[in-house]
């Protein structure tokens, strides 16, 4: 048993919640509250929070405003971005502040923070002056942290109501109104909507996804009655946009500059990326891990002309999937922490061949990450498409 592992069975929950609370409020007070000098948008949800954060980013960047963002994929302080390597979603309380002062010195007008339910948990959002809370989605994912769905839920409430009950603040002699931006699309859209209290701005988004024209060159359809152009692929990509363009709805930004600056978004890095290297056969990444966000995935690639999909992938639950949806699965290790990463590979693999995957044939097990993906690449012919699922 670790170190942390004792503390949490020795002292009483209410006791290390009351600790992590005030770590954030010290955090807050050490660093002089920068969030009082920035207009702070936290963006939560199951999937599309790092697409969504970048996304927004790009858009106010292209509408000539001086940004900064933490997300899952990056960091980025104005013109200085950098690639988040702590692996958290949401950092610590004191790096958190310490970011957003050094956004305030940098001169951002902006900051975007993404939002993960074991952060709010873990009281990290505390001291922080959010002026827009935001859910992409919500499902069943993640759960396990939390005791079941219902507690991940109310995690993730627990931010809206937080955002709710927060001050006012006043930049530039004008006062900054709470907002909250919602995928009304989402079954859980009505419990969310019952937490923004009384007065403050509500944002409603939806996508009626027949008059979405999705291809291989990008993605069109209509927002607010207006045509729109994205050339990042899939159905998700749309809604992460429409998301941010309706964050920029909140923010009074015209519908009209909003879907000028919409078209100007280029993929995230590791996000439904495709990598062009000259090569005769189809590459793409993608960094979720979701069952749902990998038949949503398996969704977007059909759209893309291919001979043979070769699935390079390794999370447990997706192993049944891939060995359904791809030609040639390639088990291999991803991030397993502390768990003994053979056992992983051998769980996916076990959800493989259930569906009729034959080992050595269409189904592969390299613990070697790096061999695995250059074990794909041996096995693309002209047209193929290889997907690197995960960490990339």
């Amino acid at each position: 048993m670790t170190l942390k592992q004792t503390v949490r069975k020795l002292v009483p929950e209410p006791l290390i919640s009351v600790y992590h609370w005030f770590l954030a409020k010290l955090a807050a007070i050490v660093f002089g509250f920068p969030s009082r000098q920035l207009i702070v948008i936290g963006i939560t949800g199951t999937s599309g929070k790092s697409t969504t954060v970048q996304f927004l980013g790009q858009m106010l960047e292209a509408a000539g405003k001086r940004v900064g963002w933490a997300s899952t994929v990056s960091f980025k302080i104005a013109d200085k971005e950098w690639v988040n390597d702590k692996k958290m979603t949401m950092l610590g309380r004191f790096q958190t502040q310490k970011l957003l002062r050094q956004m305030v010195t940098a001169g951002c007008e902006y900051a975007i923070v993404e939002v993960s339910s074991q952060g709010i948990v873990q009281h990290r959002h505390v001291g922080i002056n959010f002026d827009i809370a935001t859910l992409t989605n919500l499902w069943p994912e993640h759960i396990e942290a939390h005791g079941g769905f219902e507690n991940y839920k109310k995690a993730k409430g627990k931010f809206f109501e937080y955002v709710a009950k927060s001050p006012l603040k006043k930049l530039a002699g004008k006062v900054i109104h709470k907002s909250f931006v919602v995928n009304v699309d989402n079954e859980h859209a009505p419990y969310f909507l019952g937490l923004v209290g009384e007065g403050n701005q509500v944002v409603e988004f939806r996508i009626d996804t027949e008059e979405v024209k999705l291809s291989a060159d990008g993605s069109e359809f209509n927002w607010e009655d207006l045509p729109a152009f994205i050339e990042p692929i899939g159905l998700p990509n749309v809604y992460n946009a429409v998301c941010a363009a309706s964050i920029t709805k909140a923010l009074d930004f015209s519908l009209s500059e909003t879907v000028t600056v919409m078209e100007k978004i280029k993929s995230v890095s590791g996000r439904l990326e495709s990598i062009d290297e000259g090569q005769d056969f189809f590459v793409i990444v993608d960094y979720a891990f979701e069952p749902k966000a990998l038949t949503s995935l398996y969704e977007t690639i059909r759209l893309l002309p291919h001979q043979k999909i070769i699935h390079v992938l390794g999370r447990p639950v997706l192993g049944k999937i891939a060995g359904e949806k791809a030609d040639v699965v390639i088990v291999t290790n991803e991030d397993p922490y502390d768990d003994d990463p053979q056992n992983i590979i051998d769980q996916v693999t076990a959800g493989a061949l259930e569906v009729g995957k034959q080992e050595n044939e269409n189904l592969f097990r390299i613990l070697d990450r790096q061999a695995a993906i250059e074990k794909a690449v041996a096995l693309a012919k002209t047209g193929d498409l290889i997907l690197i699922y995960g960490c990339g």
